[in-house]
C-alpha cells in the first residue's frame, strides 16, 4: 500500500450506467483494493468521549456536533483553540484538522454519511465540515469536506460550516501548505493561528520529492510511480475509456488511480496546478478521472480538479476528464 495513502473503502464495481459488474479485470478501484486490515475495529474507544482511528492514529471526538451549530472559519479556529486550552477530554493538542486529516475519515463505499460502515460517531451531519487549510487558488476561501458524499471543495471563510476537531499525531503526509491567511485572504503571520500553515501536521516531504524513472516519476513521499506525461489519452475521455487506456499500457503495469492516490499529489500551497513547484510532469491538465465510483450515484465517478486541488465527481458517460496512469505499490 502507498505510504500514507488510505484505501478508499470500495469493494464493489459498477459500469458507466451504475450497474454492478465483476471487479476482476475491470481496472476499477475495488479490483486493486488491499484487504482491509481493520474492518469494524478501525475505530476504537480511547477514553470517554474519544475515538481513535487505528488507520491513522488520530483521535476524534465521538460527538461530531460538539460545536453545537455551524460557524465561520475564524470562529472555528478559535473554538478549537479554546478546546485545547481547556483540555477537552483530557487533551491539550486539539486542532482544526487539515484537509488530509479530515478526508481520512471518508469511506468511498458509503454515503449519507460517507463514513466507514459501523463507525461509532454520533451527531454526524451530512453537511460541510471545515478544515484548517486555506485554498491556495483563492485565499479568502478554505477547504471543507462534504459528509454526504465525500466531495472536497472550498468555501468562503465567512460562511457557516460544521466543526470536528482532531488530536494526536499521524503518519499521513503533510498538505504542503506553509503560509497563513485571514478571512479576507490577506497573508498574515502564522504564529498562534492554529491554521494548517502554522501546524504543518503530518509527515514532512522528502527532498527532492520526485525522481524520474524511465517513463515514470517516483513520488518518494508515497512510493507511487506516475506517468511522466499526465495525459495518456491525448485529451478528454469518458470514464470507461480512461480505464481501458490505462489497461492498454505496458501489459497491465499501469492503472487508473483511485481518488486517494490522485489527491496525494496535491500541494495545498499551490494552484494552477496544485502540484509541488518544480514538479517534472509534462502535459498537466485541469481535471482527472479516478477509478473510484461515487457511492452517492454509481453512474458517477470521483475526479480530481488539479488546477484547484478539489475532489469532485463526474458523470461516467461524459467525455470531460483526462487520464493520468499510476503504478504500484500494490498488495
Amino acid at each position: 500500500m502507498a505510504a500514507g495513502v488510505l484505501p478508499t473503502g470500495q469493494t464493489a464495481c459498477f459500469d458507466a450506467a451504475g450497474r454492478p459488474v465483476p471487479c476482476p479485470g475491470s481496472g476499477q478501484d475495488a479490483a486493486f483494493a488491499p484487504p482491509d486490515p481493520y474492518g469494524p475495529g478501525r475505530f476504537q474507544a480511547a477514553a470517554p468521549g474519544l475515538v481513535k482511528d487505528q488507520a491513522t492514529g488520530l483521535l476524534w471526538p465521538r460527538d461530531a456536533g460538539l460545536a453545537g451549530f455551524p460557524r465561520p472559519w475564524g470562529e472555528a479556529l478559535e473554538l478549537v483553540a479554546a478546546s485545547a486550552r481547556d483540555g477537552l477530554f483530557g487533551r491539550y493538542d486539539w486542532r482544526l484538522p487539515n484537509r488530509r486529516e479530515l478526508r481520512s475519515l471518508i469511506s468511498y463505499a458509503a454515503a449519507r454519511p460517507a463514513l466507514p460502515p459501523g463507525h461509532p460517531f454520533q451527531n454526524v451531519f451530512t453537511g460541510w465540515y471545515w478544515s484548517s487549510t486555506t485554498a491556495a487558488v483563492a485565499a479568502a476561501y478554505a477547504w471543507y469536506v462534504y459528509l454526504e458524499g465525500g466531495r472536497m471543495f472550498y468555501g468562503k471563510k465567512d460562511q457557516d460550516c460544521l466543526i470536528w476537531p482532531v488530536a494526536g499525531v499521524s503518519d499521513m503526509p503533510a498538505t504542503g501548505q506553509e503560509r497563513c491567511f485571514d478571512g479576507q485572504g490577506r497573508e498574515i503571520a502564522c504564529a498562534g493561528t492554529g491554521q494548517d500553515g502554522e501546524l504543518r501536521s503530518g509527515r514532512p516531504w522528502p527532498t527532492p520529492r520526485f525522481e524520474l524513472q524511465g517513463d515514470g516519476v517516483l513520488d518518494r513521499l508515497t512510493g507511487l510511480v506516475w506517468a511522466a506525461r499526465a495525459d495518456a489519452a491525448n485529451g478528454l475521455t469518458h470514464w470507461e475509456q480512461a480505464l481501458a487506456v490505462c489497461a492498454s499500457l505496458g501489459h497491465g503495469r499501469w492503472r487508473l488511480p483511485n481518488i486517494n492516490e490522485l489527491e496525494s499529489l496535491v500541494d495545498a500551497g499551490q494552484s494552477r496546478p496544485a502540484l509541488p513547484a518544480g514538479h517534472p510532469f509534462a502535459a498537466v491538465g485541469e481535471a482527472y478521472w479516478s477509478s473510484t465510483t461515487s457511492a452517492f450515484e454509481t453512474n458517477w465517478a470521483h475526479a480530481l480538479y488539479l488546477h484547484k486541488g478539489a475532489v469532485g465527481v463526474g458523470f461516467k458517460s461524459a467525455r470531460e476528464f483526462l487520464v493520468w496512469p499510476v503504478r504500484g505499490p500494490l498488495p
